[in-house]
């Protein structure tokens, strides 16, 4: 069947930067438990849910018009979200944050230019690279996974990037970066005019006291800080993602992007959501509990998890991870292979959810009657 398709799909004149890509997928299976793709599994609060049904509602008194093109309301409203001195004109929203992603590459990517991310990070970079042919340059990091200054800010001088991804807390190992990072990256920059991203999809999670990149924006004009809905507003579904930059940034979205992309239902449940963020960002602290909880119990377990300033913890230590996926499965628990050796990923989901996980891996580990790697 995938020959199939793949022998079909090669004799369409498809571009060749596309040619032998996969599309961006994480399994889809009907389980008790998922705990894979870093959702919000708290859902969406009974009260929340009833300013978002009332707020549709008004929207589709309206749907045989086209909705405000520029989301006026919604930018003012993330702008007052975000603090840090924002206004309107710096705020840019899209259909989710790879759409805002895809935008960017839009703008100032493309044929002859170059991406530079640093794997292991999020997945659709390359993806969103190559659907604007833009060259995806991949860095490296630390052998912990890490990226400090000196080592980020010399790869974006070698490679002449005119786009960095910086993803912090990065995806899949939940560490976040130092501010130093940043400002050494956009400094290294300045030959090649690079437009430095910072994904902050996960900021919500953070440990307190953690720094954002929102605090680096002013006089840099070529930074910009991707955020999302899709996980701290349990909006996944939705699909709304923004992204906080210097005004022209915004300015040369506009230059790209679809008319009235963002539709008045879309705008209309982001608006009710950020109207009753209360409910939501205790739902955030509820999940950062879970979070540590797990991370002290895989170190009780002999596991090596990773930091986390995320919603999900990446650990290490495992002998056959596939083994423990399949196993975990098999007990109806979803978790994430990322496809890194002897490491996979968890979503802090709620308190059962995640004593499920936790009872279930304990036992696979004590089945295997050794200890781990």
């Amino acid at each position: 069947m995938v020959s199939d398709q793949l022998e079909r799909l090669d004799r369409l004149p498809l571009r060749t930067n596309l040619r032998g890509l996969s599309p961006y997928g994480a399994p889809q299976l009907d389980v008790p438990i998922l705990l894979n793709v870093n959702e919000n599994t708290h859902g969406v609060p009974a009260d929340v849910q009833a300013a978002i049904t009332e707020a549709v509602a008004a929207a589709a008194t309206g749907l045989n018009r086209y909705p405000d093109r520029e989301f006026t309301e919604l930018r003012e409203s993330l702008a007052e979200y975000l603090g840090h001195g924002l206004t309107p004109d710096n705020i840019w929203a899209a259909n989710g944050s790879n759409e805002v992603l895809q935008q960017i590459l839009q703008a100032f990517g493309g044929p002859g230019r170059k991406a530079l991310g640093f794997p292991p990070t999020y997945s659709m970079y390359p993806l969103l690279a190559s659907g604007t042919d833009t060259e995806y340059v991949r860095g490296v990091r630390a052998d912990d996974y890490g990226l400090d200054a000196e080592s980020a800010a010399d790869q974006v001088r070698e490679t002449g990037a005119n786009i960095v991804f910086l993803c912090s807390p990065n995806n899949p190992t939940g560490t976040g970066l130092g501010l130093d990072v940043v400002e050494a990256v956009y400094e290294a920059g300045e030959a090649s005019q690079a437009i430095v991203i910072v994904d902050e999809a996960y900021h919500e999670f953070a440990h307190d006291n953690t720094p954002s990149a929102l605090t680096l924006l002013p006089g840099r004009e070529r930074l910009i800080v991707s955020r999302t809905m899709s996980k701290a507003f349990a909006l996944a579904g939705a699909r709304l993602g923004y992204m906080a930059a210097a005004p022209e940034v915004a300015d040369a979205i506009r230059l790209v992007r679809l008319p009235y992309h963002l539709s008045a239902v879309t705008q209309a449940t982001a608006l009710a959501a950020l109207n009753h963020r209360e409910a939501l960002m205790a739902d955030v602290e509820d999940i950062k509990i879970q979070r540590d909880r797990i991370v002290t119990e895989l170190l009780r377990l002999g596991l090596k998890p990773a930091a986390s300033d995320s919603n999900y913890v990446f650990f290490g230590g495992l002998e056959n991870p596939h083994a423990i996926w399949q196993g975990l499965l098999d007990a109806g628990v979803l978790i994430r292979d990322v496809g890194i050796p002897g490491h996979l990923r968890v979503t802090a989901g709620t308190e059962p959810e995640t004593t499920a996980f936790l009872v279930a891996l304990e036992a696979l580990l004590d089945g295997q009657g050794s200890k781990p790697a």
